[in-house]
Formats: C-alpha cells, sequence, structure tokens
C-alpha cells in the first residue's frame, strides 16, 4: 500500500468520526438549518463530481464519475425534498384542515 492511499484512508476515517460526533450532538430544533447546510455543500460536491468525470480518461473512471454524479444528485434532491417537508411542520394551519 502506498503512503498517498494510506493518508486518503486515514482523512476519510477521521473524517466519518468528526461527521458522526457534530450530528449526533445537534439538538433537534436545528436540523432544518443544518439540512440547508448540508445541501450546500452537496451541491457543491456535485460540481467537483461533473469537473472530475469530464477529466476522466478511460472507462472505469467515466462509470465511478457517474456514479458519483448520480449519488450527489440523489443528495441534493433528497435533503431539498426533506427540507420542505421540516418546513411544512412550521408553517400555520389553515382553518379547513383544522377541523379535520
Amino acid at each position: 500500500m502506498s503512503p498517498e492511499l494510506v493518508g486518503y484512508i486515514t482523512t476519510f476515517v477521521l473524517a466519518a468520526f468528526v461527521g458522526i460526533e457534530v450530528i449526533s450532538k445537534v439538538p433537534t430544533i436545528l436540523h432544518t438549518p443544518l439540512m440547508s447546510g448540508s445541501n450546500a455543500i452537496h451541491g457543491i460536491i456535485f460540481v467537483g463530481a461533473l469537473s472530475v468525470t469530464s477529466a476522466s480518461h478511460g472507462t472505469v473512471q467515466l462509470w465511478l464519475g457517474l456514479l458519483a454524479v448520480v449519488l450527489a444528485t440523489i443528495n441534493v434532491v433528497g435533503g431539498f425534498v426533506v427540507t420542505d417537508r421540516m418546513l411544512e411542520m412550521f408553517k400555520p394551519r389553515r382553518p379547513a384542515e383544522e377541523k379535520r
């Protein structure tokens, strides 16, 4: 194993642990702003996946880039759907809906 690969794996594992610790400490009231921020980050990831895919030099790189673009798209769309549903909870109800 090359030292670069070991560094990449170490960075990935440390980022996963830090992410889990940070997310688990977020209070419920902050989930909506956190989701909005993560949508912005996933949008940046989508642009990065597109740029890496456009510079691919082989079939395997092209398919991995396509997979990255698809997964980033799913993250962005899913994040906005969840954010929209969470924001619906804070809208006032109309009188007709309260009678049901």
